[in-house]
C-alpha cells in the first residue's frame, strides 16, 4: 500500500514535491524531543494551501497517516513520525505579506519563521510580541498550534491572543477561512480558537493573519541576589505593585547559575553566592520623575530586606550578559549530565507552596535525585529538572524518575496546575493527560477529534 501511494504522490503532484531520502525522513520525522525514532513513510513539501488541500484529500481516501511539521522545536513529540506516517512540512510556504499599518497586521503562510516576522516589521516601528530561544528556526504555524509562550507572556500573554485569523485545512482537504482580519466577531464558536494549541490533531493552518504591537520601548534588566525562595515571591509581589511595566520576571536557583557560569565560563556578577536570583526586565522611564520614582523603588527593596544585592545593566551588551545568565540554563545543564525534564504551570499564588512541598517530598523520598529549577514566575511556568548523579547507572536513573513523577504530577494535580506549560502534550506527555484534565474533558475532546478527523489520520497518538 505504502509504495502504492507514493506512485500516486509521483502521478498527482511535481517531481519535487516529496521526498524519501534517508537523510530527510531522519530530519524531518522528529522534532527535539530525543525519546522516538522517527520512521515517517516520505516528507511532502507543499507550496500553498491548495496543494495542503489536496494531499490531504488523496490521503483521508487513501487512508494515510499525516504528521503536520513547522520548525520542530517542539520537546514533547507532537512532530514525531514514528508509525510509517507521511510528514507535511511547511516549510516551502514562506510569504509574508505587507504591513498593515492602520489596523496593525500581517498576514503570512504557515512556514514563515518567527524571526523573519519580527524583522519584516520592524522598521515600521511593530512587532509580532511571540518571543523565545527558538525564535531563529521555529515556524508561525508551529507556534500557533502549539499556543507557543516565551519569556514575555507576563507582558503579551500567549500566542493564540496574537491570532486574528487562520486559514486552516481539514484532513477531509476541505480549506476552513477563520475570522479573517477582525478584532471583534460575536457570532458564536470561535472555530479559531479550536486550532489554536491543539497541535495540528484537528487540522493543518496553512495561513494567519497575525495582531501586532508597537515594538517594546528600551528596557532596563536588573539582575537580583535574594536569600531565599520566600523573597522571589516577596520581589514579585513587589514589581507588581510598583507601577512599573513589567516585560519579564525570571528566577533561577543558585544550582542553575552555577551550571551556566561553569558551562559558558562566565563570572557571577556577585561577589557571593546566593540561593535564589531573579532577573527582571521593565520598560526603561522616559521622565526624570519616573526615573526618580526607580530610583526610589530600588532603594526601598534593600531597606525591606527583599534583595540582598543587584545589578543593573549598563548597556545592550550587559543586558544581553545577564540574560545569558538565563537562557543558557537548559543548554548548560544538557551539557552537564543526562537530564530528566518537565514543563509544567501553577497557578502564580500557589507556586510558592508548590515548589517548596515538592521539593520537600523529593528530598525526603528520592534523595539521589537533585532538582535544578528556573522558570518565569510571571506567568506560573516552571522548568523543572533532575540531574543524574555520576555514578548512577541510565536505567536505575530512569526508573527512579518515574517513580517521582507519580509524586511531581500528584502535587501538580492537588494544586490545580497543568502538566504541560510550553511544550503541549505530543506522545511523551498524553498519559499525564488525566492530571491536568478531568475524564469529562478528555471524553469532549475525543468527541472533537472524531467530528473533525473521523479516520483519526491527522498527527495520529498525538495528545489522546
Amino acid at each position: 500500500m505504502a509504495s502504492t501511494f507514493l506512485d500516486l504522490l509521483k502521478t498527482e503532484f511535481s517531481p519535487h514535491f516529496f521526498t524519501t531520502e534517508a537523510n530527510d525522513l531522519q530530519v524531518y520525522g522528529k522534532d527535539w524531543t530525543k525519546v522516538y525514532e522517527p520512521k515517517p513513510l516520505a516528507i511532502v513539501f507543499p507550496q500553498s494551501t491548495a496543494e495542503v488541500s489536496a494531499f490531504l484529500k488523496l490521503c483521508s481516501a487513501h487512508s494515510i497517516s499525516v504528521v503536520p511539521s513547522g520548525g520542530r522545536t517542539g520537546l514533547s513529540g507532537g512532530a514525531v513520525a514514528a508509525q510509517g506516517e507521511v510528514v507535511l512540512s511547511l516549510e516551502k510556504m514562506r510569504k509574508i505579506g505587507e504591513v498593515d499599518t492602520l489596523s496593525q497586521t500581517l498576514w503570512c503562510e504557515a512556514g514563515a519563521i518567527t524571526e523573519s516576522i519580527h524583522e519584516h516589521c520592524e522598521p515600521h516601528g511593530l512587532t509580532w510580541p511571540v518571543d523565545f530561544a527558538s525564535k531563529g528556526s521555529s515556524q508561525v504555524g508551529g507556534n500557533i498550534a502549539t499556543n507557543a509562550g516565551g519569556v514575555k507572556v507576563i507582558r503579551y500573554g500567549l500566542t493564540r491572543n496574537w491570532v486574528l485569523g487562520l486559514t486552516v485545512v481539514l484532513m477531509s482537504g476541505e480549506v476552513l477561512c477563520l475570522n479573517g482580519s477582525l478584532e471583534k466577531n460575536n457570532t458564536g464558536i470561535d472555530l479559531r480558537q479550536l486550532f489554536i494549541g491543539t497541535e495540528g490533531i484537528l487540522g493543518v493552518i496553512t495561513e494567519a493573519t497575525l495582531k501586532l504591537s508597537p515594538v517594546q520601548k528600551e528596557s532596563d534588566v536588573f539582575f537580583f541576589a535574594l536569600e531565599n525562595l520566600t523573597a522571589v515571591f516577596d520581589l514579585f509581589e513587589a514589581t507588581r505593585k510598583s507601577g512599573f511595566l513589567v516585560n519579564a520576571y525570571e528566577c533561577l536557583s543558585s544550582d542553575c547559575l552555577s551550571v551556566v557560569l561553569q558551562n559558558r565560563n562566565l563570572s557571577s556578577p556577585f561577589a557571593g553566592e546566593h540561593a535564589q536570583y531573579v532577573l527582571l526586565e521593565v520598560e526603561r522611564p522616559e521622565t526624570d520623575s519616573a526615573k526618580a520614582k526607580l530610583e526610589s523603588w530600588l532603594e526601598t527593596l534593600f531597606e525591606r530586606g527583599l534583595v540582598q544585592d543587584a545589578v543593573l545593566a549598563q548597556s545592550p551588551k550587559e543586558a544581553q550578559n545577564l540574560w545569558a545568565m538565563r537562557e543558557g540554563i537548559s543548554e548548560s545543564l544538557a551539557n552537564k549530565g543526562l537530564l530528566h525534564k518537565h514543563d509544567i504551570a501553577l497557578p502564580i499564588n500557589r507556586l510558592h507552596d508548590f515548589i517548596q512541598n515538592w521539593t520537600r517530598d523529593l528530598d525526603q523520598n528520592y534523595p539521589g535525585l537533585k532538582p535544578y529549577i528556573f522558570g518565569h514566575i510571571g506567568d506560573g511556568n516552571l522548568h523543572v529538572n533532575l540531574m543524574k548523579p555520576e555514578r548512577m547507572p541510565v536505567l536505575e536513573f530512569r526508573t527512579l524518575c518515574s517513580k517521582a513523577d507519580e509524586n511531581l504530577f500528584a502535587w501538580i494535580q492537588k494544586y490545580e496546575g497543568s502538566v504541560s506549560a510550553e511544550h503541549g502534550i505530543g506522545l511523551l506527555k498524553k498519559h499525564l493527560l488525566r492530571y491536568s484534565r478531568t475524564e469529562k474533558e478528555i471524553a469532549l475532546m475525543k468527541s472533537m477529534k472524531q467530528l473533525f478527523d473521523p479516520k483519526g489520520l491527522l498527527n495520529p497518538g498525538k495528545i489522546l
